[in-house]
């Protein structure tokens, strides 16, 4: 065997990381000899911690870290690098390798097939989108931070994509100049930029993703329900056809805009999202659109009158029901919010949550968030923590819960005082409407019999119904049959491709890594030998390989020099969903296949074996 100096290691790291094709990698490992699995070549390569290579008779790059990942947060980030499918790069940036290459192709195809099926025509957006489009339609402003920005060499200002709404409707313009020509969808799978404040959850918060995001072009409502109604049929066939369990939500249109937004959301531990369903109805929504039920409280409570009491050190909650002696229910929270560039007083009950995108929507703003600590100061002339309704010279939202309230405790804008004894009469109320969250056990505001719990999801999907946001910001109209110029009506829906990848892998996972679903699994069938010495067992191995593989069932070879144990943790680890085992049983015609879903193994006789096979990955 060859020795290999520190010039041929980095020679062969080079070409690795270029990738080659499968004749010009073979040729490499033939130059270099690499018969001896012992040499540890891959853990030379930078970036590429403690891998080890798996070859197989395609002599593809392949390799497994065996090692949990220190800065991956969810199951999904820690398995998904792992397993070698991807690499971290950068913060929210991955580099698919090929197992992760292969899953993402699947699932693609997947998406891709049932689009054509759905009527929908595939096009390529460009990455590189001047940004006037995005000032046209009123959304560069709506974005802000999170959009990647870059000036040409003269200076001319473009994006990269965070989105294509504006760009979809320009090609439409192409064949949308009478109603003759409507309805049509377009759709394309393609890369979004996005500068997330926080990449985090592996693969499910990026900076870069690929979705599929297709839009609808109608006359009229009724045709986009019709179309709208298409897509969503064929949303929850990709998913099921995946093998995704799933949900579908309300949800709130965003920076999107339009008449309705529906979430196709993936019910995990590990989700950033709060899913809110009824245990009595059909009721499911995302917790930032669900309604809080105004269900009319008797309160026969005298009112007393108002008091100031001193409460040193005392700004939160928590700290306010240990010195009073009092439960949170009994407090009101003054909130000081700044919504774009006005600031206003939010009171939720204190043992209740602001709903920052029911507020959003309800002044119709931009962006809400709180106020700073020196704006709380100016304009309670208060420590952040002792605010309240009395005397405050802004703007005061009240959530409707609170009108039921008699004698409650609210910050003095005082530090270290606040008010008990407060009754509605005591302050101005702008506004009274819904500004907080659901919690579990609520009402559900559909049935008004169930009581609502919580769920986790991922955002796998989503449907919106855009009407004519922005086909009227940007002009695009077609002529009727009175010849009456008017705006297209307009349907958008997406897809998150990493996204799915995630989603499945947290459903579906032991402690011993991935257990893919056969659709979407990088090989459906994994072949391993058990001695690379047997001429019996190579002869068998190879046989299955190449009739499978004929067969178009994807499969995948492992004849490493490795232990067993190695080559059976490896493919728990990678999850291909079925493993055939060439050992000793070979001289009594059988062979061992076993279910990645179940822990036992049965043996088959080699002549059946292909049967049997046919019969799992149908």
């Amino acid at each position: 065997m060859s020795k290999f100096t520190s010039e041929m290691v980095d020679d062969y790291a080079d070409k690795l990381l270029i990738g080659l094709t499968k004749e010009e990698n073979k040729m490499v490992l033939d130059e270099f000899e690499i018969i001896d699995s012992n040499i540890d070549i891959i853990n030379e390569i930078p970036n590429i911690e403690k891998v080890e290579p798996m070859t197989h008779c395609l002599d593809n790059f392949e390799y497994e870290l065996r090692e949990d990942v220190k800065d991956e947060e969810s199951v999904s980030g820690n398995l998904l690098v792992k397993s070698g499918m991807f690499k971290k790069v950068g913060n929210g940036i991955y580099m698919k390798l090929p197992l992760g290459n292969k899953v993402w192709e699947n699932v693609k195809a997947i998406v891709r097939r049932n689009m054509n099926e759905a009527g929908a025509q595939e096009v390529t957006m460009p990455m590189l989108l001047p940004i006037e489009a995005f000032q046209k339609s009123g959304r560069y402003e709506l974005f802000g931070p999170s959009i990647f920005q870059l000036n040409d060499r003269y200076n001319r200002p473009y994006v990269l994509g965070p989105t294509h709404e504006e760009f979809f409707t320009i090609a439409a313009m192409m064949k949308a100049k009478s109603y003759k020509d409507l309805p049509y969808t377009l759709y394309q799978i393609g890369n979004k930029y996005r500068d997330e404040v926080r990449p985090r959850l592996g693969l499910i918060r990026t900076r870069e993703f690929t979705m599929k995001d297709a839009y609808s072009f109608d006359t009229d409502l009724d045709s986009c329900d019709k179309s709208y109604k298409k897509q969503f049929d064929a949303y929850n066939k990709i998913f099921k056809e995946i093998g995704i369990n799933y949900a579908v939500v309300r949800a709130d249109t965003g920076v999107m805009g339009g008449l309705l937004s529906e979430e196709f959301q993936a019910v995990t531990d590990v989700g950033e999202d709060i899913l809110v369903l009824c245990d009595e109805c059909d009721y499911a929504s995302n917790i930032e659109v669900s309604e809080c039920l105004d269900i009319e409280k008797s309160n026969n409570e005298e009112k007393k009158k108002i008091e100031k009491i001193h409460t040193p050190n005392v700004g939160t909650i928590e700290d306010l029901e240990n010195y009073l002696g009092e439960t949170a229910d009994n407090f009101v929270k003054t909130l000081i919010y700044k919504a774009d560039d006005k600031f206003y007083a939010c009171l939720v009950k204190g043992d209740k949550e602001l709903n920052e995108v029911k507020l959003q929507k309800l002044l119709n703003v931009t962006e809400v968030a709180l106020a700073e600590a020196e704006d709380v100061m100016r304009i309670t002339h208060a420590n952040v923590g002792f605010a309240g309704p009395v005397g405050l010279d802004i703007p005061v939202i009240m959530d409707n819960e609170i009108k039921y309230m008699k004698n409650f405790v609210v910050g003095a804008n005082e530090t270290d005082y606040h008010y008990k004894n407060v009754n509605l009469e005591d302050f101005k109320v702008e506004t009274i409407a819904d500004i907080r969250n659901v919690q579990e056990g609520d009402i559900c505001p559909k049935c008004k019999k169930g009581h609502l719990n919580f769920k986790k999801g991922i955002e796998i999907g989503n449907t919106f119904k855009l009407g004519t946001k922005y086909s009227k910001s940007l002009g695009l109209n077609y002529m009727d049959e009175n010849n009456e110029l008017k705006p297209v009506v307009m349907g958008c829906y997406g897809i998150g491709i990493e996204r799915i990848i995630a989603a499945v892998v947290e459903q579906n996972h032991d402690d011993k890594g991935i257990i893919w679903p056969m659709n979407i699994a990088p090989y459906k069938v994994a072949i391993v030998q058990i001695s690379d010495k047997d001429e019996k067992q190579k002869q068998v191995a190879n046989d299955l390989y190449e009739t499978l593989t004929n067969m178009g069932i994807d499969t995948i070879l492992d004849d490493r020099k490795e232990r067993a144990g190695v080559k059976f943790n490896d493919m728990d680890l990678i999850g291909i969903p079925v493993r055939i085992t060439v050992g000793k049983k070979v001289e009594e015609g059988q062979i061992e296949l076993k279910e990645r879903r179940k822990d036992e193994t049965e043996l088959v006789e080699i002549s059946a074996v292909v049967k049997r096979i046919k019969e799992l990955v149908k």
